[in-house]
């Protein structure tokens, strides 16, 4: 990756946070295209290792050492947030030493699978939207903070205790577009009541929505903001699939 964006402290006393953003990837990672870091993540929660780009970047703290080798740590604060790959013309160096480990999701339907949301400043519009249509789907009273939403989204994405990412039963054919199902440990992309199979390099195959339950790895919160309205952006290979 060259483009990332650069995430700064949540401020509790804002409305849904304040976090900062943008820089352009420079410095050892450019020209390391054979060289792929591991900062890719899946809809399955799993940071991993490939040279496929992706549409946006995010963050949950420092995970890397000095060689940029992730440790044990998938986080180190519940602001999981996803931005867009450049912002304000700024520059970053991936991995840098003693700075948070960028981390590059294929679109934004697979950042939310994860367990994050959009940033509050370099994507402004957009998590404005999500907060309304969190608070909305989830049955909250006025506008939700970000360490609200937070709590709230790492509690469902997470089994207590461990690592790893929490799932959930339910009706396929009743769940959005925009939200990942598990088909086959595989995770699929649900689409105009099908499912998109999901690579690192992009959407590359369609079937038929099971009859039935099916494995959600979408948290539930964010489920439900999406059902409530939320349009997280997909990957342009979404709709070339939706259009066979």
């Amino acid at each position: 990756m060259r483009a990332a964006t650069i995430r700064c402290p949540v401020a509790p006393d804002q409305p849904f946070g304040r976090e900062n953003h943008g820089a352009e990837c420079v410095g050892r990672w450019a020209g390391e295209r054979s060289m792929a870091l591991q900062n890719r993540v899946t809809p399955l929660g799993e940071i991993v290792a490939d040279p496929a780009r992706g549409d946006f970047m995010g963050n949950r703290g420092i995970l890397h050492d000095g060689a940029r080798r992730l440790g044990v740590s998938r986080w180190k604060h519940k602001a999981w947030i996803v931005c867009t790959l450049a912002f304000k013309s700024r520059k970053r160096e991936i991995m840098a030493p003693g700075r948070y480990t960028e981390l590059f999701f294929l679109d934004e339907a697979t950042a939310l699978a994860a367990g994050h949301r959009p940033c509050w400043d370099c994507r402004r519009a957009a998590a404005l939207a999500y907060r309304s249509a969190f608070a909305e789907g989830n049955g909250l009273q006025g506008a939700a903070s970000s360490r609200e939403i937070d709590g709230l989204l790492h509690g469902a994405r997470i089994v207590t205790g461990t690592r790893h990412q929490r799932r959930a039963e339910r009706v396929g054919r009743e769940l959005p577009d925009g939200v990942f199902v598990i088909v086959g440990e595989r995770p699929w992309l649900v689409l105009d009541n099908r499912l998109l199979r999901w690579t690192p390099a992009g959407y590359d195959a369609v079937r038929e929505m099971p009859e039935g339950l099916v494995t959600v790895a979408t948290p539930l919160p964010s489920v439900a903001a999406i059902a409530a309205g939320y349009r997280p952006a997909l990957h342009a290979s979404a709709a070339a699939l939706a259009g066979d």
